[in-house]
């Protein structure tokens, strides 16, 4: 049998969430997320969220401040922020990068404020 869920996204026309993520492929079990040159900007508010995340830097710089933790992302980097770690991102530098979410963030208002 032909396997039909096989689903291609172009980024130029997905879906933008509330905070500027535009929302990729997403998956019955996981999904992705672009965040793309997002300007530099103090942190916000830390907040903790019902998924895991693991992301990876395409370009800029930004601190990931994590349970009284402080993690400098750039270039090349990954990182994982686990479910329900408290967490918030300083932008230092026009930053691009590309995460995935487990459960989909997209999905059942996980990624609301």
């Amino acid at each position: 049998m032909t396997d039909t869920t096989v689903t291609k996204i172009n980024s130029h026309f997905s879906p933008k969430g509330e905070m500027g993520q535009k929302y990729l492929a997403t998956g019955k079990t996981m999904s992705m997320r672009l965040w793309e040159n997002e300007q530099p900007s103090e942190a916000k508010e830390a907040t903790a969220r019902a998924y895991e995340t693991v992301g990876f830097v395409v370009s800029g710089r930004a601190e990931l401040h994590i349970e009284g933790q402080m993690v400098l992302l750039e270039p090349g980097d990954s990182w994982v922020v686990p479910e329900g770690s408290s967490h918030t991102y300083r932008i230092l530098e026009a930053f691009t990068a590309v995460e995935a979410t487990h459960p989909p963030a997209n999905i059942h208002g996980r990624d609301e404020g």
